[in-house]
């Protein structure tokens, strides 16, 4: 059975009174392994709070009610929806936002608690990823103008009414609790079913038994659950029962007796109806985890080695031949050139196809050096809309780059060929070897000691297993697990090399057409940190961007 990604949830702090429901929002922190959740002030929203207190007498005394913010979320959204009460002079221009503002960090508790509910039913993703996803839904201005237009004040307080919409909405957007695991398994076919079982790190023979018991099961559970005739239509799918699986594990160990039964299948043996069903649920999580993430699963044990191994300073050219130059096994130079001289006109076209505003948000962080909440301020959102538009613009180059240097068929055999002929010296020049040195250095003393033997002294398995006098199973199975560690130490190399080497080329690409643009308009760079100068190069810039689309 696979281990849950995550145990538990941090507890959610509380905010002590109106104003920090109002004005102050989640963080989630890692310290020393354990995830924990911060409530963090937003200045802006603080200062708008501590205003309306200070000059509008009906909100001060809203503020003062012992009544969990009822007020002040009714008196938001009459100025959200209707722009009521009538304007005065002393309040900003931007009240009917900054009132959508307020009403978002209030309902940041809401986003927590339906998270908590959809991961305990689900787990097949992290908290984190449910939290973000109804975060998504209260930042943005559209759906949640949507979700609250709905709301009834005589129905339930809006903080049950959020989470339940919240609720449902996480589970369509992560596609949680539509179908039944059951259903995931009956329906998905032998192919994809073992190149699940192959990217969760399963080897042979247990692939073969897996798919023969699920071969099996199906049946058994086709004609048991599927086609009863007191299954109602529309029905989520039952859940079989040990009669079920006791069936099935009947079927399957009669087939142990014919000559078309593979051999590493029939060497198994028997199995019993738990055995069975504990099989099927293997099964059932390798199709719910993959895939999962932009960056390939190997294997079991190298999907439990997180944290980053690599920390480079290196310079960005450094990065591009080092993030390129172990694509080929054979390190292969024609290889590595075709691929570096792709890189660049592959990222640029992705670049140049983005949006405007894309566009504009990335000369403006990366190019002007602005910080998402001055940023954020430029196009009257939240600060977290700007980080996810970062986000998502980076994803998209990121998956180019992954793209090109094609992880997914190299790293496995990358290993096994630099334990055969680099494991004695590897080249210090190379990033890729210099982390497969460095995650050597933290394998237990046992792992070393067999590396040193295997590739070292070039011993075979048997003489090793000989030598310390330990079963020859076991050293197999401890030389596949140091392996596995080597390649999750590869591909968390590879993940922070793509990451840094993106972030320096879209440092360099916006400041070189920054710097084109001023020189064009001839700015001085006294001038420079001026708003009006900004706006000017910034369009300037997008125009050289655009010249170069056309």
């Amino acid at each position: 059975m696979f281990p849950r990604m995550f145990t538990s949830i941090p507890k959610l702090p509380s905010r002590q009174n109106s104003i920090e429901k109002f004005s102050m929002y989640m963080t989630v922190e890692n310290n020393k392994g354990y995830s924990t959740i911060k409530w963090k002030t937003e200045p802006q929203m603080h200062f708008n709070i501590e205003l309306y207190k200070s000059r509008h007498y009906k909100f001060a005394s809203l503020v003062n009610q012992d009544d969990n913010g009822k007020g002040l979320v009714q008196f938001f959204l009459d100025m959200a929806f209707n722009d009521r009460p009538p304007k005065e002079d002393w309040e900003p221009e931007t009240r009917v936002q900054k009132a959508w503002e307020h009403l978002s960090a209030y309902c940041e508790e809401s986003c927590y608690r339906a998270a908590v509910t959809v991961w305990k039913d689900d787990t097949s993703k992290s908290w984190e990823e449910y939290i973000f996803l109804s975060r998504c839904f209260i930042y943005s201005a559209t759906k949640f103008r949507q979700i609250l237009a709905k709301y009834n004040s005589n129905d339930s307080s809006v903080d049950t009414y959020v989470t339940g919409v919240l609720i449902k909405n996480i589970k369509d957007s992560a596609a949680v609790a539509k179908f039944s695991k059951w259903r995931l398994l009956h329906k998905k076919s032998y192919k994809e079913l073992k190149e699940a079982l192959l990217r969760a790190g399963r080897y042979e023979p247990e692939i073969s038994r897996f798919l023969l018991a699920r071969k099996y099961f199906k049946q058994v559970y086709q004609m048991n659950k599927i086609q009863n005739p007191a299954k109602i239509t529309g029905q989520k799918w039952q859940e079989p029962d040990s009669a079920d699986f006791a069936e099935a594990a009947n079927y399957y160990n009669a087939q142990m007796l014919l000559p078309c039964v593979p051999h590493e299948v029939a060497l198994g043996g028997n199995i019993t109806g738990e055995q069975l069903k504990a099989n099927m649920e293997i099964c059932i999580a390798a199709l719910q985890n993959y895939p999962k993430s932009i960056t390939p699963r190997f294997s079991l044990e190298a999907l439990t080695e997180t944290g980053r191994q690599v920390e480079s300073n290196e310079s960005l050219e450094i990065l591009s031949q080092d993030l390129l130059t172990s694509s080929e096994v054979e390190d292969s130079r024609e290889n590595q050139e075709i691929i570096v001289k792709r890189t660049e006109p592959a990222l640029q076209e992705q670049l140049l196809d983005l949006k405007v505003e894309q566009q504009e948000i990335l000369l403006l962080y990366y190019g002007f050096e602005l910080n998402q909440k001055q940023i954020a301020d430029r196009f009257q959102v939240t600060q977290g809309a700007i980080a996810h538009r970062l986000k998502t613009i980076e994803i998209k180059l990121l998956k180019t780059l992954y793209g090109l240097s094609k992880p997914t068929e190299w790293v496995s055999q990358y290993v096994a060929v630099w334990l055969n002929r680099n494991y004695q010296a590897p080249v210090y020049s190379d990033l890729i070897h210099v982390a497969l040195v460095e995650a050597v250095k933290k394998l237990e003393p046992q792992e070393q000691e067999l590396l040193r033997l295997a590739y070292g002294q070039k011993l075979d398995e048997q003489e090793i297993a000989k030598l310390l006098g330990i079963a020859l199973s076991e050293i197999l199975d401890v030389l596949r697990k140091t392996k596995a560690k080597l390649e999750a130490a590869l591909i968390n190399s590879i993940d922070t090399m793509i990451n840094k080497y993106l972030q320096l080329w879209l440092t360099k690409v916006a400041k070189a057409v920054i710097k084109l643009a001023y020189d064009k308009l001839e700015i001085l760079q006294i001038q420079q940190t001026e708003l009006s100068t900004i706006n000017t190069v910034l369009k300037e810039s997008l125009t050289i961007w655009h010249s170069e689309k056309s």
